[in-house]
């Protein structure tokens, strides 16, 4: 049974989300699930993940419903001065302001820093881009593979001498938008401390940098360029998939009692006392002959057979599974990452839940993403649009109901 929070951490808390795909919906998802009132703002025709298909689950593509829950969805056409005019006072009645346009456009267009602040004078204004604020390459566009290229990380990933391969998760996205995430709940807390706002920025090129610094770190410091290993980890070893009878298991031997353990549950008593692989720094320095030692014992054995061995010996194992297997492991069914949530048009809905607990509760923003434009006759009316004055901006196109997309 799934339980819930008390209080919501971001409960009064309001959110403009003007951004598309998925880095910035990641993000102010997270602040939903938190408890934050987000307005999702979405261009005629809606956001563009809504297309980003297939897989669609109902009418939406699964990666925009990944992250978009506990939303409420307006559309409004901003090159119309009707539509600017309901952001700025939507804008204005809210806390974060949230937007992942490149630089100069968002000058022009009017919903950079200096103007958002003339709305609202305490906003927490946070703009995403790809490759930040300034430099030769600020106004640049940039997708989630085109910076793990430009940052290294496929230059890491993949086997030696492969072909160029992309993390197969979208880890530059989901990154980012966790990043813009602790920005902004760091700028209210400062906030709250000194009644001001703040411009706060995250970026994909910043994020991928990130995500490899022990890569960076370690050729700054030995003018070695590393490359591709497979599943194994430079700096410690064995620390790989390795082969079995009918598949591979991942085998973590993090420090030297684990190696000697593994050694035992695998009868290598030869490379337990071979002082070539007495330490991690003696194993890695001769991991050409250690592997082949390793890959000889484990392929002998079945991958539940293997599993076993290792798990009676407290040695960090597991099969390379399928994202099938990974559904319907017990495991993962009671940590309630998967959520079924009542939907009208798709049986079994579930989502994956925000990664963390509060008080023993994950946080989840209430209700399904939203359908492109389902709460623009509601928020109008929140903003303070007398009926006749939210007729005439539907009828002009500066915003836009449900019904028309």
């Amino acid at each position: 049974m799934t339980k819930r929070i008390g209080t919501a951490p971001l409960n009064g808390i309001r959110v403009c989300d003007v951004t598309q795909n998925l880095a910035g919906p990641f993000c102010a998802q997270i602040l939903a699930d938190l408890g934050a009132n987000v307005i999702k703002v979405e261009p005629p025709g809606g956001d563009l993940g809504r297309a980003w298909g297939p897989p669609f689950w109902g009418r939406d593509s699964t990666l925009f419903l990944s992250a978009n829950r506990g939303k409420r969805s307006i559309v409004l056409d901003l090159k119309q001065e009707g539509g600017m005019e309901i952001l700025r006072r939507l804008a204005g009645s809210c806390d974060v302001f949230l937007h992942a346009t490149r630089p100069q456009a968002a000058k022009r267009l009017g919903i950079d820093y200096a103007s958002v602040k003339l709305w609202r004078e305490d906003v927490i204004h946070m703009s995403i881009s790809a490759y930040g604020q300034d430099g030769p390459m600020a106004d640049q566009p940039g997708y989630d593979p085109l910076m793990q290229a430009y940052a290294g990380i496929i230059s890491v990933t993949g086997q030696p001498g492969g072909p160029p391969t992309r993390v197969g998760g979208s880890v530059v996205d989901f990154g980012t938008g966790m990043w813009a995430a602790i920005a902004i709940l760091a700028a209210l807390r400062q906030r709250e401390a000194t009644g001001e706002g703040a411009a706060v920025e995250a970026s994909l090129m910043d994020t991928s940098l990130a995500w490899v610094s022990y890569h960076m770190m370690g050729y700054l410091a030995t003018g070695a360029i590393p490359g591709p290993m497979g599943s194994a980890l430079g700096s410690i070893a064995p620390y790989r998939a390795f082969p079995t009878r009918d598949g591979h298991v991942m085998v973590a031997a993090g420090n030297d009692a684990i190696f000697r353990r593994l050694c035992a549950a695998l009868e290598m008593q030869e490379a337990a006392s071979d002082e070539r692989f007495a330490t991690n720094p003696l194993r890695v320095e001769n991991r050409d002959a250690l592997d082949p030692i390793v890959e000889a014992a484990t392929s002998r054995l079945g991958t539940a057979e293997l599993l076993e061995r290792l798990q009676a010996a407290s040695v960090p194992a597991s099969a390379i599974r399928s994202i099938a297997e990974v559904v319907a492991d017990p495991q993962v069914l009671r940590s309630d990452m998967l959520h079924p949530v009542p939907h009208p048009e798709v049986e079994e809905y579930r989502d994956v839940s925000l990664p963390l607990r509060i008080d023993g509760a994950r946080p989840r923003g209430e209700g399904l993403p939203p359908a492109s434009g389902a709460h623009t006759v509601e928020v109008l009316e929140e903003l303070g649009y007398a009926p006749g004055e939210v007729g005439a901006l539907l009828a002009s196109g500066a915003a836009r109901p449900a019904s028309e997309e």
